[in-house]
């Protein structure tokens, strides 16, 4: 990625306890000047919403799916799994995941922020 483009990045932060301490926002604040997302930071984030967030509805459970038939091996082959299942992700998938995420930003808004995942489908 081109450093112009990384300059412009803006960072998602989860918000989770651990990584609320002030030496983390600092941190995100020095180096995402108002352009991190999250707790306490420059651009809120909705909380306890993972229909809006990546990770959570696409990332997880397809690498899950992925590495399911190895979880019974060895702990290398379970590490070997996962990162075999990072590298099946395609530009293609990056980009048909990115569209969704401004599909479902799209209902939150229509829907006021209330539930709206019945209307993906």
């Amino acid at each position: 990625m081109p450093l112009r483009e990384r300059a412009q990045l803006i960072f998602q932060h989860d918000g989770a306890p651990a990584h609320y301490s002030r030496n983390v926002r600092d941190l995100l604040d020095a180096r995402y000047p108002e352009r991190w997302i999250g707790r306490g930071g420059p651009i809120n984030w909705p909380p306890r919403s993972p229909d809006l967030n990546p990770l959570d509805y696409f990332l997880w459970g397809y690498i899950k799916s992925k590495v399911e038939p190895r979880r019974n091996g060895t702990e290398a082959e379970v590490r070997q799994a996962i990162v075999a299942a990072f590298a099946t992700i395609t530009r293609e998938i990056a980009h048909n995941t990115t569209h969704n995420t401004v599909r479902r930003a799209e209902f939150c808004v229509r829907e006021g922020g209330r539930h709206f995942e019945q209307f993906l489908h």
